[in-house]
């Protein structure tokens, strides 16, 4: 499945109103198994006007569960890149965008914490770590998007919160 294709299979699957919760653990579990899965689970989940988003149910936890490896990642980062768009989109003016990007932030922190996954704990970790340092596992990250010190502090603090 590509990234596109797990995007749109997101979106029909939290359309539906005839699944069960079973079945909805189900099918996020079988698609978050893969990097494209989980990164269009994600992308779509954070974004879209979806309630469980802001309150995740134990299945769609569970679902996350059953393969950390593939999600421990994408939520740091997503926490993190959400964090420092928020602060961009301030900046240029864009509180509608600004908002967006708070919102995709909170929900990843609600998950983040309710998935209590070792594996997110030491990612984010290592992120905080090269948002303070400007060096370590993810300082190429943090240049590669070009954030700036307050970015990166503000990157830090979320971190650290979690």
């Amino acid at each position: 499945m590509t990234f596109e294709e797990a995007i749109a299979y997101t979106e029909a699957l939290l359309s539906r109103e005839d699944v069960s919760d079973t079945q909805l653990e189900s099918e996020i579990s079988a698609l978050v198994q893969t990097s494209n899965g989980a990164r269009g689970f994600f992308v779509c989940f954070l974004t879209g006007d979806w309630q469980l988003a802001d309150n995740p149910s134990a299945n769609i936890i569970n679902a996350l569960q059953s393969a950390p490896q593939e999600i421990a990642e994408l939520l740091v980062k997503n926490l993190a890149m959400s964090t420092a768009m928020a602060i961009y989109h301030r900046r240029v003016g864009n509180e509608e965008q600004a908002q967006g990007s708070d919102r995709v932030a909170r929900r990843t922190a609600i998950l983040i914490k309710k998935v209590e996954l070792a594996e997110v704990y030491t990612i984010a970790n290592q992120m905080r770590n090269s948002a303070i340092a400007n060096e370590g596992d993810y300082a190429a990250f943090l240049k590669k998007w070009g954030y700036d010190a307050e970015q990166k502090q503000a990157i830090a603090n979320v971190l650290a919160n979690g």
